[in-house]
């Protein structure tokens, strides 16, 4: 009798360790965000600037999140997102909010602990990077996307 209560506890076990290791394997999955949606207009512009992001930034590959659209993209494991057509973020009317200007497009800071994220400043559609904590005083990746943002999202008047 005891063998037979083992028996369903073992393989149990077993089950749930390979259900375990399935589930760790995560190197070639590639990371979940929040889709934006934004009106029509501005989704058209992120499609353009879809279509002209680089291969790879900072030496991370184009790893694209899921689920799949032109208006996210992703480097290496989630270590740089960019979603395009975000909301304008509330810390953009905070006057002593940081930006940063990299390669003719200026950013938004948004210090956080896991990285930062910066967001596109006077332009017709706002668009956001994140990045990990690797890239947390670099720009490196900015100045790699500011081309495709610069020929593809247009600049707006600077509002005094």
């Amino acid at each position: 009798m005891t063998s037979s209560r083992r028996r369903p506890f073992f393989l149990s076990a077993a089950a749930l360790v390979l259900l375990a290791a399935a589930g760790c394997d995560s190197t070639d999955a590639a990371a979940s965000v929040t889709v934006p949606s934004p009106p029509s207009d501005q989704a058209a512009l992120c499609g353009a600037l879809h279509k002209e992001l680089p291969k790879s930034v900072a030496g991370q590959d184009r790893n694209d999140p899921e689920p799949a659209s032109d208006l996210t993209a992703g480097w290496g494991d989630a270590a740089i997102v960019l979603r395009c057509g975000v909301p304008r973020p509330a810390k953009m009317s905070d006057a002593q909010s940081q930006a940063v200007e990299a390669d003719g497009v200026n950013w938004l800071l948004e210090e956080r602990p896991e990285g930062p994220r910066l967001t596109t400043t006077y332009r017709k559609t706002y668009v956001e990077v994140t990045m990990d904590e690797r890239f947390a005083h670099d720009v490196t990746p900015l100045a790699e996307l500011a081309g495709a943002v610069k020929k593809t999202v247009p600049a707006t008047l600077v509002v005094p």
